[in-house]
């Protein structure tokens, strides 16, 4: 049997001030907050709710551009989630409702990774392994170590999107670049999905309404659906709702990363930061 020595009730205070502070997220303020893009924010009305995806150009132009363009051909509004996997994601964004069809637009050559300039408004969290893992904006990324740009002909890192719960990826058959509507939105995260399928943006509001549409593989009758999308941009301004999201250049996000990274250890993951987001 061992002895261990009792511990003062001033250091056990202190200890448990410490652990409390550091299992509570502090308060962002006014700095840490950021406007985005209203052309960026995809707001979809589900019979489940409201979900409000913040839509990444950085990392991949041309998808972000062809949901901006069927968004507003109306090409959305009504579209079944057809095929929803707990703890995976809800796929959607099929004209036909059968999870077999897509738009008369062509076909979308794949994005799977991008080219991270010393522009790209990335900020790193972490450098596992030679990797640096952060955020663009609301999306969790996987980068190069930027180290490695002296060493690229064109200065740059490759970089992509990883599926961290909310992340919206688009769905595609077994050729990579035969993307063309439907997209899917993660319930939970699946990094195995990283650099296979385009990653382009992420819910940055109700994720619950995500998680709550029906499962199935296919989805049995009656299906949730989408019933509107738009673009904030495009809501007339009387209607539209004021958002605002965490700027990952603010001090709140350095702080929530380095109260995590304590808290979690070796356990902490790019995933495990949830943004606050306003929605007025």
């Amino acid at each position: 049997m061992t002895l261990s020595r009792a511990l003062s009730p001033c250091l056990v205070l202190a200890m448990t001030s410490s652990a409390a502070m550091a299992a509570t997220p502090s308060k962002p303020s006014e700095a840490d907050w950021r406007t985005p893009a209203p052309e960026t924010i995809l707001v979809i009305d589900t019979n489940k709710g409201r979900v409000l995806v913040e839509l990444i150009p950085e990392v991949a132009p041309n998808h972000v551009a062809r949901l901006q363009e069927l968004t507003r051909a109306g090409v959305y509004d009504g579209r079944t989630f057809f095929r929803v996997i707990d703890r995976f994601m809800a796929q959607t964004g099929d004209p036909t409702n059968t999870g077999e069809g897509g738009s008369d637009k062509p076909n979308l050559k794949a994005e799977f990774t991008f080219r991270r300039t010393a522009e790209t408004p990335f900020v790193p969290m972490a450098a596992p392994a030679g990797l640096e893992v952060g955020y663009l904006k609301s999306l969790p990324v996987v980068s190069q170590a930027w180290s490695w740009s002296d060493m690229t002909s064109d200065h740059k890192v490759a970089a992509w999107g990883t599926y961290c719960p909310g992340v919206v990826g688009m769905a595609r058959d077994e050729d990579n670049n035969s993307a063309n509507s439907q997209f899917f939105l993660m319930r939970q995260p699946y990094p195995s999905l990283d650099k296979r399928y385009t990653a382009f943006g992420r819910v940055v509001s109700g994720l619950s309404a995500v998680r709550a549409i029906k499962t199935g593989e296919p989805v049995p009758a009656p299906q949730d659906q989408m019933l509107k999308l738009r673009l904030l941009s495009d809501i007339p301004e009387a209607e539209r709702p004021r958002v605002r999201l965490i700027d990952p250049k603010g001090p709140w996000f350095a702080a929530e990363t380095q109260r995590l990274r304590a808290l979690k250890g070796a356990d902490f993951s790019v995933c495990d930061i949830d943004l606050p987001a306003e929605v007025r």
